[in-house]
């Protein structure tokens, strides 16, 4: 299977997640499925059912997060060498010099991208466009919604 590349942050992330699965939630449920088994009849019995579909759903991203984390390339930035270079997991700043406005996103693996908190996807245009260009490069990024030209800012390795 192909490798998934994956911030330090995002690893970290993913095991927190894995760990409360197994060690809070699934616990929780296997309870709540014995206290619907002593109600009686299985058959229509709804909180029983209700509390297999969720077991059902625990595990299948129990079983998600391990196969991720397995496949993982963690790649740590702040220990690259990038020579001024916009990399996977550095933070840039970039000007869009359309309507002047400053952005600053981080190129993340997919699985760890949140455009609310300024997290990019690796394959996303923006990131695509990014990728290898130094600071004071203007870029053109072929979005879906038109062309758009930026200026680099800033580049940071945090």
């Amino acid at each position: 299977m192909n490798q998934i590349p994956m911030t330090l942050r995002g690893a970290e992330k993913l095991r927190a997640e894995l760990e409360e699965l197994k060690s809070v939630k699934r616990p929780r449920i296997i309870a709540a499925i014995a206290e619907a088994r002593e109600h009686g009849d299985l058959k229509e019995n709804a909180e029983y059912h209700a509390a297999r579909e969720e077991q059902g759903f625990c595990e299948g991203r129990i079983q998600e997060i391990e196969a991720k984390l397995s496949n993982a390339q963690v790649i740590d930035v702040t220990k690259m060498n990038a020579n001024g270079r916009v990399i996977f997991g550095a933070t840039v700043t970039v000007l869009n010099l359309e309507n002047d406005e400053e952005s600053t996103y981080r190129i993340v693996g997919d699985d760890e991208a949140d455009f609310k908190q300024n997290l990019i996807s690796v394959n996303s245009p923006m990131a695509r466009g990014l990728i290898g260009k130094e600071r004071d490069d203007v870029v053109i990024v072929k979005a879906p919604g038109g062309d758009a030209e930026y200026e680099i800012i800033k580049i940071d390795y945090v």
